[in-house]
């Protein structure tokens, strides 16, 4: 049976304050999912309300390094949509796609205890390619 999702706006659970916390963590450049922050926080099926904290929290917040599960960013971004969630990690160094998705998502996902710094991109080689053939 899946957990229980924490109602965000209930004074003493917890879940907003540790959404906040984590969020302020993520580094320039790198970013998370609402999922992976719902799950820090102690839920994890409470994706859906780390979308709404992030909608209503504190502007001062990285809420842009937040993205859906498949690095896609937020048609309701609280500071002008997908074009002002585009322009905010643009301006974070992150490239995204004419689909409004980040390019190099699975290498900018970042989780704490990780290195700020960016894992460095691999490219296939002639001994790693595939072929078809």
């Amino acid at each position: 049976m899946p957990e229980s999702v924490p109602n965000p706006d209930v004074p003493g659970s917890g879940f907003k304050e540790r959404v906040y916390e984590i969020v302020g963590q993520i580094p320039k450049g790198r970013l998370m999912t609402y999922g992976d922050v719902a799950g820090l926080a102690g839920s994890a099926y409470a994706s859906r309300q780390v979308g709404q904290i992030a909608h209503f929290g504190p502007p001062d917040l990285p809420w842009q390094r937040v993205v859906n599960r498949h690095g896609g960013l937020a048609s309701a971004y609280t500071f002008g949509g997908l074009d002002g969630h585009k322009a905010s990690l643009e301006g974070d160094g992150v490239t995204i796609g004419d689909d409004y998705v980040v390019i190099d998502f699975a290498r900018r996902r970042w989780r704490p205890g990780q290195s700020e710094e960016l894992p460095p991109e691999t490219t296939p080689t002639e001994d790693t390619q595939a072929t078809l053939f």
